[in-house]
């Protein structure tokens, strides 16, 4: 078994082989959090909000786990794959990463994973992704690229606002954004519930529309209707 050992860590440790299994393990680690991530949330939703046998719940929160973990790892050997392969093609500097490798490569992944085969899993992930980077851009839009990382971003965000606007932005940017969300969220849920995703639209009949029946101290307080 130490022969074994040692012949696998000579093997992970040799230079020529990193990239590949720098691959390898992205998409080990992309399923491993995707799993992680994923379980304990289906979990939850599918035993609180779903109807069914046992067992069919059991394999619906197994199969959004796979689902989740599986596009993580998909995802992250393509992009992987594709930074090595621009780094490799670079016209002005072969075997270095280009400012907009990343760029290229997410789109990449992010069409070939989430783009297609439409489901509600990718859907979530989409939104959740969207949102932080919403969050992002609100934040570059009104700080240095230099103060929110010591990386240099290309060319991007270079347009600067003044102190006036800039504490403006800062004291309502999130109120507004907050305020707008849960705005919408429940004008769409009062009056085309069916475009909401299931699991939110699930979640949100039990707390707002539930509440507003029953018939016992029971099912008034113990248990929901």
């Amino acid at each position: 078994m130490e022969a074994i050992e040692a012949k696998l860590n000579e093997l992970v440790m040799n230079p020529s082989l990193y990239p590949l299994l720098a691959i390898l393990k992205s998409a080990r680690n992309g399923a491993v959090y995707g799993a992680k991530v994923r379980f304990p949330h289906a979990l939850v939703m599918v035993f609180m909000f779903r109807s069914g046998s046992f067992r069919e719940k059991v394999g619906l929160v197994l199969k959004a786990t796979r689902q989740h973990a599986m596009n993580l790892a998909r995802f992250a050997t393509i992009y992987k794959t594709a930074m090595l392969v621009l780094s490799l093609i670079n016209p002005n500097n072969p075997g270095k990463e280009g400012p907009y490798d990343t760029f290229f490569a997410g789109g990449l992944g992010g069409y070939y994973v989430f783009g297609r085969n439409y489901n509600s899993i990718k859907q979530q992930i989409v939104i959740y992704v969207f949102a932080r980077v919403v969050l992002a851009l609100a934040q570059l839009s009104i700080e240095s690229p230099a103060y929110t990382s010591t990386t240099p971003t290309p060319t991007l965000f270079t347009q600067r606002f003044s102190p006036a606007t800039k504490e403006l932005i800062q004291r309502n940017a999130w109120p507004v954004f907050a305020s707008l969300s849960w705005a919408l969220v429940m004008y769409v849920f009062r009056w085309q519930p069916e475009s909401i995703q299931s699991s939110l639209k699930s979640s949100m009949k039990y707390i707002y529309v539930n509440c507003d029946h029953w018939d016992n101290f029971r099912n008034f307080l113990v248990y929901n209707t």
